[in-house]
């Protein structure tokens, strides 16, 4: 049951502040249905939310609020008058509605998983160093999975098509489409009419390095649509400010209670930048690596050899920049943080993309006795990441591990949350309704308590069933027999708020 202080806009605010009441929230499922099937009542009154997504009362329950006398007792479950609390519909039917492009956030969802990996971090108030491992761990395998993306979608384009089937005469001609970045494969006349038109009849895309950053325009394209989407999600979610009411929430009271936990406009507009930057140096790497091996040969050419080894030095910088400003932590739960760092968020990505046209044009530059064998060079390293990222989890798990053994331990608890690691590129990083409550036509009932008024969900250490205050967001393993239901419902009731 959640005990709310509120007061309705119909109240005056000099007026005789209102008795808590209990809240039973009802959600219903995939199905969808309608606040007065779900109230049972044909009059309702919505209280909080706008079309899309809104929570409904009856407009008895309503009009009882305002007025402070009670109706009376009336049918049905859940009525105050016969003692029961006041029912709140949630109806979130249009939340599973849009446009088109909204099936575009399947490419955020690997991303979404590594966000419940923080949400599900053991609770911990005795460790404070290794919460703050624990999250650093969980944005670094967000950026290792945002270079695997990126390097995936090199390793078909760069690799595959432009450095070994558009080197090969027979693969080249068995795609028309790749004519023009050879000229050996030019012989028919439609495939000549194709290269004439494009003006490249000479061969000059030949180059195995020219043919490279024409590739790199599919990652980059990647990489493009990455940002546009997590931008969409940070303007319509991350960046809508929460209506801070009442006085300024207690120290110890729970985390969802506080005003900067549902705001992340600051830390996700970083995360974004970074990883963006990250995907164009990614690009920028793959680039150079085959470029640089050819010029540093014996007898290679030395001023493209010391371009390339400077290049190189700018990327590695670059990378040490990005995992810097991913590591860095940044966020105040406690109040609502409006700050913005202008200076990361342009210079950052801008930097990385200068970079990497600087990286295409020095690959791009004529060398007319490269040709491309084999695999591409730097190819491997996609291996070499796949183990890294590996590696984190592990640790991740091992961390994970020794938090959860001490999280029985009862201390006084810590007054800064690490949550650096929340919506990373994607939307909302709390799983929404429809997959928390299940499916099903028919409401989902939860009840869940004020941890004030009910001592066996207060928050503490020891407890899965709300986080702690501090740094608890996650259950505690311990103590996970049922699903968090009640817990869940809070987080629904918390934010209609």
């Amino acid at each position: 049951m959640e005990r709310a202080q509120e007061r309705p806009s119909g109240q005056p605010a000099g007026g005789r502040a209102p008795e808590p009441v209990d809240l039973e929230l009802l959600v219903h499922g995939v199905g969808g249905t309608t606040p007065e099937e779900m109230l049972g009542d044909a009059r309702t009154v919505r209280v909080a939310g706008d079309d899309t997504a809104a929570v409904f009362r009856r407009a008895e329950d309503v009009s009882e609020d305002v007025s402070g006398a009670g109706a009376g007792p009336r049918g049905g479950p859940g009525a105050r008058g016969g003692g029961g609390p006041v029912q709140e519909a949630y109806v979130w039917c249009n939340l599973t509605s849009g446009d088109a492009g909204r099936a575009l956030w399947l490419l955020l969802l690997p991303f979404m998983v590594v966000n419940l990996a923080h949400w599900m971090r053991p609770a911990a108030p005795a460790r404070p160093r290794a919460v703050r491992l624990y999250g650093l761990l969980v944005r670094l395998i967000a950026l290792t999975l945002t270079v695997l993306l990126v390097a995936a979608a090199c390793e078909v384009a760069l690799d595959l098509v432009a450095w070994q089937c558009a080197g090969a005469r027979d693969c080249a001609r068995r795609h028309f489409w790749l004519a023009f970045l050879t000229p050996d494969a030019a012989q028919g006349p439609g495939v000549r009419r194709w290269t004439e038109l494009l003006g490249t009849s000479g061969g000059w895309w030949a180059q195995p390095g020219r043919r490279l950053a024409l590739a790199a325009l599919v990652p980059g394209g990647l990489i493009l649509l990455l940002w546009y989407l997590s931008h969409r999600t940070w303007s319509a979610y991350e960046s809508h400010r929460p209506l801070v009411q009442g006085p300024a929430p207690d120290p110890d009271d729970s985390a969802l209670a506080r005003p900067g936990f549902w705001y992340g406009r600051r830390l996700v507009a970083r995360l974004r930048a970074a990883h963006t930057a990250a995907g164009l140096l990614t690009i920028a790497a793959a680039l150079a690596t085959p470029a640089l091996r050819f010029d540093h040969r014996p007898g290679g050419p030395g001023a493209l050899d010391t371009l390339g080894v400077l290049l190189t030095a700018c990327l590695l910088a670059g990378a040490g920049v990005t995992v810097a400003a991913v590591c860095r932590r940044g966020r105040d739960e406690h109040r609502v943080d409006q700050r913005l760092d202008p200076h990361l968020l342009r210079q950052l990505p801008l930097g990385a993309l200068a970079l990497l046209l600087l990286t295409a044009l020095y690959t791009g530059w004529s060398r007319p006795d490269w040709h491309s064998t084999g695999r591409l060079p730097g190819a491997p390293a996609f291996g070499g990441l796949m183990l890294a990222q590996g590696a984190l989890v592990v640790l991740l798990g091992l961390v994970a591990w020794g938090m959860y053994r001490s999280g029985a331990t009862p201390s006084a608890p810590t007054t800064e949350t690490d949550i650096d690691s929340a919506s990373v590129l994607g939307p909302a990083s709390v799983p929404g309704p429809a997959s928390v409550l299940g499916r099903g036509s028919g409401p989902v009932l939860g009840i869940g308590s004020d941890p004030a008024s009910d001592p066996d969900l207060s928050p503490r250490s020891d407890s899965g069933l709300g986080p702690g205050p501090g740094t608890d967001l996650g259950p505690d393993p311990s103590s996970r027999s049922d699903p968090d239901l009640g817990r869940v419902v809070k987080v629904l009731v918390k934010a209609t708020r």
